[in-house]
């Protein structure tokens, strides 16, 4: 059967191929190829041995003589399937005598270098084969091969470094990127010093090792991070791969280890370990201050006196040191973290406010030391929220929203503290109030002593309270009590006879005047309310009652929100009697109200106080 021109033509050009460049591809180092080839269990051994020249120029040679044998065969008319088993026997000797290189390039990315020659001759062997590349029987992928062996040699040389288990060692992950970024610099110095002349400069030795390290250092880390469930931990990976690892390398080069994905599902685990810490932080705070509740241990001062809490401030230590830790890292990242803590306060005030209320109710019900230590846990707590609220505005600049709402949520818990202090206070003197301008008002202090009793007593407290809630506390309490004193005037308990009127006049002026003594000490800025009871008194104590119409002008005048209803029951109070001039006075009063017309006014008192038909 005659053969193909094309296949006669194609073995023809291997041949010729090989002889033209013989001197030129078959020399290494001047050593010529043999003639006759060692046979393949000798050229096995030499693989072996290391003997990789003697090797490399016996298989060209064992190629030749295949290809000659080819030849002779087509142009004898023969087919050349005889020539398959030895074509696969080169073939395989090949294949061994790269696999051979590989691991001598592979342990010398791992080991002190011990043969220098080694390296050259596989640099050298690569080269040759890279020249024959196109030639028929070439065996492709030399360099690749190369490739792949530093990288599996600098994976190898990773496995090595130390990594204790999080049972021996709480730091362990620190610990093993402390020791492998150490590793890759010494790997590198030594591909510098060590390897590097034992390639020619087109194999960019060192460029090959730094983005095998790399490549090798970020499937490591992929194999980290599936152990990472820790905060310490998560932060320890993520400062090594912005930080810690790329300054590592020598050659500055500023390149991620891990893909961006990855890097960014990294910042999303640590950011909600982050956000699990802080709410775990969070109620932490609230199972410490429940003790405090259970023990009833008295709560913080600080050194100028006023009652506080230090939850405040752990809160605010807090998100300061995940703000420094995470902005180091990566500062969108921190912002995230620290908008979240942020947000995650408003929840907790809630939180903090139920139980606080559920876990000191009972002090009200015990003795006086356990309602005292109520109304200082209380304060402690308005003094905490406002520092917090204060503390926050370092933030507002950059979450100007977040801080709003924290200032809004937490003000809200602050006024309802607030009113329940006074709420608390209001039953507490309510009893003693309803005593007052009656008949025994009139004759004992009793009761009136023990309302200015307990105005004292959060005189003292309100003293350990700071501004401005203490400003809004005083004010809020003066104005009750003052509202609560007149109204018992308009509640029509008792009315006065003959003398008895300037009697009532000049008591009433007297515990006005201590009332406002104990409010200006405890620094209320309500003094429109001051004049209120001399004007008052002057009506009740007045004997002509011509007179009294005079003093309507500066009542009105002041407090322009009394009614007609009110000033009857404060002259019902002075005299139930019925005269023709309280009828005038009652026909004035109508007057100036008429003229003063609709006139808008800032302050509101009679408008609240309650009368009584």
């Amino acid at each position: 059967m005659a053969k193909s021109p094309t296949s006669v033509k194609d073995i023809f050009r291997r041949f010729s191929s090989i002889r033209k460049s013989k001197k030129k591809t078959f020399e290494i180092n001047d050593t010529k190829i043999p003639l006759k080839p060692c046979t393949v269990l000798q050229i096995t051994d030499y693989i072996q041995k290391d003997m990789l020249k003697e090797a490399y120029l016996n298989l060209l040679s064992m190629h030749r003589l295949e290809l000659q044998k080819e030849l002779k065969a087509v142009g004898e008319g023969a087919p050349p399937t005889n020539q398959v088993p030895k074509e696969t026997d080169v073939n395989n000797l090949f294949v061994t005598l790269r696999n051979k290189m590989s691991v001598i390039v592979r342990n010398s990315s791992a080991l002190p270098l011990r043969n220098k020659e080694l390296l050259v001759c596989v640099a050298q062997i690569i080269l040759e084969e890279e020249k024959r590349q196109g030639e028929p029987g070439a065996m492709p992928g030399w360099r690749e091969a190369w490739r792949d062996a530093v990288r599996d040699g600098v994976r190898d040389a990773l496995k090595k470094v130390q990594l204790d288990s999080r049972e021996q060692n709480a730091s362990w992950l620190a610990v093993h990127l402390g020791l492998l970024g150490k590793a890759v610099v010494e790997d590198l110095e030594r591909v510098k010093t060590e390897l590097l002349s034992s390639y020619p400069a087109d194999f960019k030795v060192f460029e090959t090792y730094v983005s095998c390290h790399h490549e090798a250092v970020g499937e490591h880390l992929k194999r980290l991070l599936e152990k990472v469930t820790e905060l310490k931990d998560y932060h320890a990976l993520l400062d090594f791969i912005i930080h810690h690892y790329p300054s590592d390398l020598r050659d500055k080069q500023r390149i991620l280890i891990v893909e961006e994905d990855l890097l960014n599902n990294i910042k999303t685990s640590y950011c909600h370990c982050q956000m699990d810490d802080f709410k775990s932080a969070l109620e932490n705070i609230i199972i410490t201050e429940k003790e405090v509740w259970t023990m009833k241990n008295s709560p913080d001062r600080t050194d100028d006196g006023f009652l506080t809490s230090k939850t405040y401030m752990a809160i605010f230590q807090l998100i300061a040191s995940y703000a420094e830790n995470l902005e180091k890292i990566d500062e969108n990242l921190g912002k995230s973290v620290v908008r979240f803590c942020l947000e995650e306060l408003n929840p907790f005030h809630t939180r903090f406010e139920e139980e606080f209320l559920q876990h000191t109710r009972s002090l009200l019900t015990s003795d006086l030391l356990d309602c005292c230590l109520w109304v200082e846990y209380h304060i402690s707590y308005i003094n905490c929220f406002n520092s917090l609220k204060e503390n926050m505005q370092f933030y507002r600049e950059n979450f100007s929203t977040q801080v709003e709402q924290l200032e809004k949520d937490a003000d809200g818990l602050i006024q309802r503290l607030t009113q329940t202090l006074i709420k608390h206070f209001k039953t507490d003197i309510k009893p003693y109030m309803d005593g007052m301008m009656t008949k025994k008002w009139l004759k004992t202090n009793g009761d009136f002593k023990e309302v200015t009793c307990r105005i004292d007593n959060y005189r003292g407290l309100c003293k350990s309270m700071r501004a401005p809630s203490a400003q809004v506390f005083v004010n809020d309490v003066h104005y009750y009590v003052a509202r609560e004193y007149v109204s018992q005037l308009m509640k029509k308990k008792y009315s006065c006879k003959k003398t008895k009127s300037e009697d009532a006049a000049v008591k009433l002026r007297e515990q006005w005047n201590e009332l406002k003594k104990l409010f200006e000490d405890m620094g209320s800025s309500l003094n429109w309310l001051y004049p209120l009871g001399d004007y008052l008194s002057d009506i009740i104590g007045m004997e002509n009652e011509r007179k009294i119409k005079d003093l309507l002008i500066p009542l009105v005048s002041n407090y322009p929100d009394i009614s007609k209803k009110q000033l009857s029951a404060v002259l019902y109070f002075r005299d139930n009697g019925f005269s023709l001039e309280r009828h005038n006075v009652i026909n004035q009063f109508t007057v100036l109200k008429r003229d003063a017309g609709n006139t808008n006014h800032d302050r509101s008192f009679f408008t609240d106080t309650e009368v009584l038909s």
